[in-house]
């Protein structure tokens, strides 16, 4: 993995921002940072999201009447293990350089502690498969694969400690349900 692209994941964490497009900001304020060349997809007139290769965002809206509302964001770094770098989106490209086909997370977890930046651990309805961690202060979640009964390998390429995707916002409320509900033992 190229240090570049290690400093978009950690400055993802860090600001809770794609280059700065906030999981709150409109759809165009979203294109504006990164470009045109996106998919659209909804599965009614409340909801839409765009794809902009590994990065997604999602709006809901009351009614046709109402605007859109940004959501969350989504890195799915899990697409890089099968398609290669070249779904990275074009902007992020041209700033952070070249993305190799797996992010390992514990490497991620040490970059980031040595610049202040603390993951915590959060029980997940997913685990031992998934494991779960959030960064308090940006409310960034990291799912990275788990254990496999079926050895090492997982489809498309992914790998025991994996990251599999990049999320925000995930609020102080959200971990605490997700500890109460489902406790310390599968961390």
């Amino acid at each position: 993995m190229t240090p570049h692209s290690l400093a978009f994941y950690m400055d993802v964490i860090r600001s809770g921002t794609v280059l700065g497009a906030k999981p709150t900001d409109s759809p165009d304020q979203v294109t504006a940072i990164l470009g045109s060349d996106f998919a659209e997809n909804s599965f009614d007139d409340q909801s839409m999201w765009r794809d902009y290769g590994m990065a997604e965002f999602f709006w809901g809206r009351k009614s046709r009447d109402h605007p859109w509302v940004g959501h969350h964001f989504t890195l799915q770094v899990h697409r890089l293990s099968s398609l290669g770098g070249s779904i990275v989106n074009r902007v992020i490209r041209e700033r952070y350089g070249r993305f190799d086909r797996h992010l390992r997370f514990d490497k991620l977890e040490r970059l980031l502690a040595k610049r202040g930046v603390r993951m915590e651990d959060v029980p997940d309805s997913n685990a031992p498969a998934y494991t779960l961690h959030w960064q308090p202060v940006s409310q960034v979640s990291v799912l990275a694969c788990g254990a496999h009964e079926r050895g090492k390998h997982r489809r498309g390429g992914e790998r025991i400690g994996d990251v599999n995707a990049v999320s925000s916002s995930m609020s102080a409320e959200q971990v605490a349900w997700y500890r109460a509900r489902y406790g310390r033992q599968n961390i």
